[in-house]
């Protein structure tokens, strides 16, 4: 593996454990959504948690969390890296979101970082999930269960719009510890208990 590749490996962990969340409500004066809501670091208890900022900081830290893993993707695929390096910045990059080394190792659920990996990737595939995520939030209003259908059907997009077998293996472990990550998500969804996607107008 070349120097340059394992930099970029690197750093694409260390930009991921960067927590947009964190910082956003630092700077709009929000609570610490480690301390509110779910005590998730991500856009959902953002948005849960930011009053009247609520929309606005909840857009900038989804924003923010999937530069996270489009950014280091697409340098990748700049330096002419092989499919299997590629990928394997995005999931790091995916890794530090999860376990942060500058938060104690204690990140967010990864759903708009894995997003920004898949557009990463290639567009069309980023669309698909996104378009899925969309498409079950708007019917289902619960944004968990949208994240856990489009994590669960990236690989079989990435199968077939891409047809890259180590895109498909890294995608399918990303989408088994983003389930691990909704573990309570799910108790709650099985028992009914999950709450709906409520925006404050």
């Amino acid at each position: 593996m070349e120097f340059q590749a394992i930099l970029l490996i690197v750093g694409a962990y260390l930009l991921g454990s960067v927590s947009t969340a964190i910082i956003v409500c630092k700077i709009m004066g929000l609570p610490d959504p480690r301390a509110g809501g779910s005590g998730n670091p991500g856009a959902t208890n953002v948005l849960r948690i930011g009053g009247d900022k609520g929309k606005k900081a909840a857009a900038i830290t989804l924003l923010g969390d999937s530069l996270k893993g489009l950014v280091p993707v697409l340098v990748a695929h700049s330096m002419g890296l092989e499919a299997s390096l590629i990928v394997l910045v995005g999931f790091m990059a995916f890794i530090g979101h999860l376990y942060p080394v500058f938060f104690k190792f204690q990140g967010g659920k990864g759903v708009a970082t894995m997003l920004g990996v898949m557009f990463g990737l290639s567009f069309p595939i980023g669309l698909a999930v996104a378009g899925t995520w969309l498409f079950v939030a708007k019917v289902l209003k619960v944004s968990s269960l949208s994240a856990l259908i489009a994590a669960l059907l990236a690989p079989v997009y990435i199968y077939f719009l891409a047809g890259e077998i180590s895109w498909v293996a890294v995608s399918l472990m990303m989408s088994l510890l983003l389930f691990w990550r909704h573990k309570g998500n799910i108790q709650r969804l099985i028992s009914g208990e999950e709450g709906l996607i409520k925006v404050k107008k």
